[in-house]
């Protein structure tokens, strides 16, 4: 009696840690802005944004791609994308976000509770075994991207090295759209304070307490240089990038801007063209009613138009 005990016990241990391992994080409330969204965070750790990570979902007719949430630096999925994964997913899409790059030894302050800090590089492997779980989820053959700042940069080196497009065939790319919001696609000088880093010789050294990302950033890196030694597109890829005139990270703002290569598409908005009073900066950007309409419009063109709201620049 006691063995058969012991074994119906560790059966039931087993099976309770194998629910738990498996069982969805928990999700978080829907937010207007990013401080709430960061504080929630902060309090609640690995959380899916509202409408996000549903491994049930179907796409539909109307929205056939599942849409991948890829979070910027010192961001996670959840204070990057609490507002609009769930305006995606009332629009019918499949909707899925991940966290990423909080694998090497930065010793980033605030640290668990932010992501996106590692070398991109090794998040992109991260952001291809993440595709590749969606579409055998979701039975699709292509996503979505969208991607905040860093998150818009990573898209476009997953789709350079890690398997997102297949320069042989581009009707077998897993990347149908891209679309971005102040990706650093050029390089920062983070308003001056990356290139003054680089003259005074501690930009590298910094990324011991930063984390490599960020140094991977700037404008004259070894990374950005490798992402756009053969242009800015691959083959088969429709992107669209979105920019705010009051970015303070990603600096000059124009700097986003991509140039279409062969078979590829390349759509440059800047997100107060048509609307002056949206005044949304670059942690802000993501919560902008006019932003999300413009991801909306850019998964699907017969989305409506892009409201315009008074949006403050900052929180």
């Amino acid at each position: 009696m006691p063995r058969y005990v012991s074994a119906v016990c560790a059966a039931a241990a087993a099976t309770v840690l194998a629910t738990a391992t498996s069982a969805a994080a928990e999700t978080g409330p829907e937010q207007d802005n990013f401080l709430p969204a960061m504080v929630h965070s902060i309090l609640h750790l690995d959380i899916d944004p509202p409408g996000a990570n549903d491994w049930n979902c179907r796409p539909n007719a109307a929205h056939p791609r599942p849409v991948v949430l890829v979070h910027g630096t010192y961001e996670n999925r959840y204070n990057n994308w609490a507002r609009m994964s769930p305006e995606l997913k009332a629009q019918g899409y499949c909707v899925y976000a991940l966290d990423f790059g909080d694998t090497d030894d930065a010793a980033v302050a605030l640290a668990p509770t932010v992501k996106g800090y590692g070398d991109i590089k090794e998040s992109s492997k991260e952001l291809a075994a993440f595709v590749d779980k969606v579409l055998a989820a979701s039975g699709s053959g292509q996503v979505d991207l969208v991607g905040h700042s860093q998150g818009g940069t990573l898209a476009r080196w997953y789709l350079k090295a890690d398997g997102g497009a297949n320069p042989a065939d581009p009707s077998k790319n897993k990347v149908r759209k891209v679309v971005q919001l102040g990706a650093t696609n050029h390089g920062t000088t983070m308003s001056g304070i990356s290139t003054l880093a680089d003259k005074l010789g501690i930009l590298e050294p910094g990324q011991v307490s930063v984390g490599k990302a960020g140094v991977q950033q700037y404008e004259k890196s070894d990374f950005i240089k490798e992402l756009n030694a053969d242009g800015d597109t691959v083959p088969g890829v429709d992107y669209t990038v979105i920019a705010t005139k009051y970015d303070e990270i990603t600096t000059p703002w124009q700097s986003t801007f991509m140039t279409a290569g062969p078979g590829a598409t390349v759509r440059n908005i800047a997100l107060q063209e048509g609307c002056p009073i949206d005044l949304s900066a670059h942690l802000s950007m993501s919560y902008s009613p006019r932003a999300i309409g413009l991801v909306e419009r850019a998964l699907d063109p017969s989305a409506p138009a892009a409201p315009c709201v008074l949006r403050a620049p900052a929180f």
